[in-house]
């Protein structure tokens, strides 16, 4: 699995600067969705120590006061006999045979863990992705914000030069209403952008945790895959949510087994001491006994048969879930991978975009300034150059967006693959803790203890 590893972006140093892997360092370490579904994954672990606790015996303490009043009536005699007495004993009850049921319910509880860290991978996924997204959309929006400044000034300076040439009389009062218009539609569109801006700059905060400081913007991308087919086999084998899928068909599969299995015999054993006093009669005494109990399920109302139909039916839909899941996976490769091979495409067209209509506004408003040209044409023309400078700003954040996009599409966007300088989640180190369902009074039970101290104190 390292050789997919995904080479993170690398960019030059700035004084102050933050790029995406700070970026995305804040967002793995603050995620309130990745500790929810770390939780979740903490109480999958706890199902398996639940099922291995079942493999072994109970011990309790059982104290009875017990107040009785009988009555008897014979041909001779009539008489009544009250007893008040406490006892006490301590039991143990231990499942001696149960046909495989609970070893294999441990096994599927184990499938499940596996399940849910795949599920955990999925959720880290999107957690980065968006990271990604709102990193980006803050640099589109800034660079926006930056362009319609730059127009408004533009268009300040093409408006007093139309009132200049107006009162020499080389334009007329039209000229100077379009460029009147086109400065006022800039300045609104100065303040939409801006708008546009607080909302980037929010979300960030929102998917990273903190305001953004001077990002920059990324210049050493993820390596493109060479087809969709290879993209899509990467997927196949790596995707969580793939995994997660067979995981828990792997589970459904197990259940059904559990669930035939409980149709045979089980035999459990009961060994038990106690104590007694009699109050009445001043008697106490001691007892002891051992007993074991066969159990042969004949009739149960049909109840143990709709559990195994119930059991095939959830083995049923996973399979359904998996098949959807391996579907939507390679449609969502394709899908940004012909996504980016559009970015690219219009990152490039928009490059030479940006240069002929620099060219012409150049030449225009020289034009104008030799009275060949009118305002209108200068006017035109500067627009085009907004429309092409936007354009080609829109099209490197795709790039980039689609870029990540296509890593998580193929289940390659984890901290632990991009190299992320951030301690690692360890899923194992609590299941390792927790699986053997260690008593309240081990070292195995305290260091779980301190654990669970240690996760509520962040």
């Amino acid at each position: 699995m390292a050789a997919i590893a995904v080479p993170l972006l690398t960019v030059g140093s700035t004084a102050r600067a933050e790029n995406l892997a700070d970026a995305l360092i804040g967002a793995y370490n603050t995620s309130g969705l990745l500790e929810q579904n770390r939780a979740v994954l903490r109480a999958a672990d706890e199902d398996v120590a639940t099922a291995v606790a079942s493999l072994r015996p109970v011990v309790q303490f059982v104290a009875r006061a017990i107040a009785s009043n009988s009555s008897f009536n014979t041909s001779n005699s009539f008489g009544e006999l009250a007893t008040s007495r406490i006892t006490t004993d301590l039991e143990a009850t231990m499942t001696l045979f149960d046909n495989g049921v609970r070893r294999i319910t441990v096994q599927a509880a184990k499938e499940l863990v596996l399940a849910t860290r795949q599920s955990l991978l999925s959720f880290e996924q999107r957690v980065l992705f968006r990271a990604v997204t709102a990193y980006i959309d803050v640099i589109l929006q800034t660079e926006n914000v930056s362009l319609r400044e730059n127009n408004v000034r533009v268009l300040g300076e093409e408006l007093r030069a139309a009132q200049d040439r107006f009162e020499v009389g080389e334009v007329t009062r039209t000229d100077v209403a379009l460029a009147e218009s086109r400065l006022a539609a800039a300045r609104s569109n100065l303040a939409a952008a801006r708008g546009l801006l607080v909302n980037a700059r929010s979300e960030y905060v929102n998917a990273v945790g903190r305001e953004p400081g001077q990002l920059v913007t990324p210049t050493n991308l993820p390596e493109r895959p060479t087809s969709i087919d290879a993209a899509q086999a990467v997927a196949v084998r790596y995707h969580p949510d793939i995994l997660s899928a067979q995981r828990t068909v792997a589970a459904r599969e197990l259940q059904i087994v559990s669930e035939t299995k409980k149709l045979g015999p089980n035999l459990t054993g009961t060994a038990r001491v106690g104590l007694s006093e009699d109050w009445n009669r001043a008697l106490d005494g001691n007892d002891a006994e051992v007993s074991l109990n066969f159990n042969q399920p004949i009739y149960s109302g049909g109840a143990l048969q709709s559990n195994i139909r119930r059991a095939m039916a959830n083995r049923d839909a996973a399979r359904g879930n998996l098949l959807n899941v391996q579907r939507d996976t390679v449609q969502n490769v394709a899908n940004a991978f012909v996504r980016l091979e559009v970015a690219r495409a219009s990152l490039e067209a928009s490059a030479e975009r940006v240069r002929a209509a620099q060219v012409a506004f150049d030449g225009i408003r020289e034009e104008a300034t030799l009275g060949a040209r009118t305002t209108l044409d200068v006017l035109a023309a500067e627009q085009e150059l907004l429309d092409a400078l936007t354009a080609q700003i829109s099209a490197r954040a795709e790039e980039i967006i689609a870029s990540y996009q296509l890593v998580a599409s193929q289940g390659l966007l984890t901290a632990e693959r991009l190299g992320l300088a951030v301690p690692i989640y360890d899923p194992t180190i609590y299941y390792n803790l927790a699986k053997d369902a260690p008593a309240r009074v081990s070292k195995q039970s305290r260091d779980l203890d301190r654990v669970l101290e240690a996760i509520g104190k962040r």
